[in-house]
């Protein structure tokens, strides 16, 4: 794989039959039905995206095998990032059952989706976490800015663990740059600041947008997330199907593109897929 491969490092396959996806309701429409490789490939292959990053999108191990099944017989998926009960005593031996399958390179703790805004700061195993970096597997923090403060904590115990911020810590966009820049701001400078240096993934922007948002409406967001990590810190991501709720895959890759056209052909190159394929070790 070449350093130019184009990587979607942020998007889910998932089959509402299966049972185990708590917040996806047939409310839901556009996005409840069976999404696989097959509704993907003509979007990637519109957009020149040849690899992706699947990622879970249940709290279940069951669900992250069903993510592995897939990746075995698809080239198109580089890498899977799964879900582990991390504060589980059986969570180091599931740890070392998934990391036999060399498409499994993360894990992603639903954060976002728990009552205890600092469970992460206290829950998860210490052996379980040091396991992660015995393995040189990632962690995909999926957080909004009240989780700032824990996270902190938790990185700082590990200074070896590889973390990348979900979808830009989900600034709340809809409410319109004056209500809903602070406290996010501020938090994705401590977090870019953190001695190991965390990534971050130019991901879920426009499903924090009101609808209709446009390339105007994303922008200050989009630099800030540059000014803070950087062009070599940054890796661009879909987070489809939960974009189609808000926006089109193709719209939104123009809108990364264009939002980062500033720079030098090398440094976007690494956003939308150098960047991925070194932290994933894909």
């Amino acid at each position: 794989m070449t350093t130019t491969m184009t990587i979607d490092a942020h998007q889910h396959y998932w089959d509402p039959a299966r049972g185990d996806y708590g917040w996806l309701t047939p409310e839901m429409k556009p996005l409840y039905r069976l999404f696989g490789s097959d509704d993907l490939a003509p979007l990637r292959q519109a957009t020149g995206v040849q690899r992706t990053v699947v990622v879970q999108a249940a709290p279940t191990v069951e669900e992250t095998r069903y993510l592995l099944d897939l990746a075995r017989g698809d080239d198109s998926i580089a890498g899977v990032v799964g879900w582990v009960p991390l504060d589980s005593i059986d969570a180091v031996k599931i740890i070392d059952e998934l990391a036999r399958e060399p498409k499994f390179k993360a894990v992603r703790p639903m954060l976002q989706d728990l009552p205890d805004d600092s469970w992460i700061e206290h829950a998860p195993l210490d052996a379980a976490i040091r396991r992660l970096i015995e393995l040189d597997l990632a962690f995909d923090a999926l957080i909004f800015a009240r989780h700032v403060p824990a996270l902190i904590e938790f990185v700082e115990r590990y200074p070896k663990l590889r973390i990348v911020i979900d979808h830009g810590a989900k600034p709340p966009i809809r409410e319109g740059i004056d209500a809903g820049w602070q406290p996010w701001a501020d938090g994705i400078v401590q977090l870019a600041a953190l001695p190991q240096k965390p990534f971050c993934k130019l991901s879920g922007l426009a499903t924090e947008a009101s609808p209709n948002w446009t390339e105007e409406t994303l922008r200050p967001y989009v630099a800030h997330l540059l000014d803070q990590f950087g062009p070599a810190r940054l890796m661009w991501g879909s987070d489809w199907p939960v974009l189609n709720m808000n926006g089109s895959y193709a719209a939104w890759h123009d809108t990364a593109t264009n939002l980062t056209s500033h720079l030098e052909k090398a440094q976007q190159d690494a956003i939308f897929g150098g960047n991925a394929r070194a932290f994933y070790r894909l």
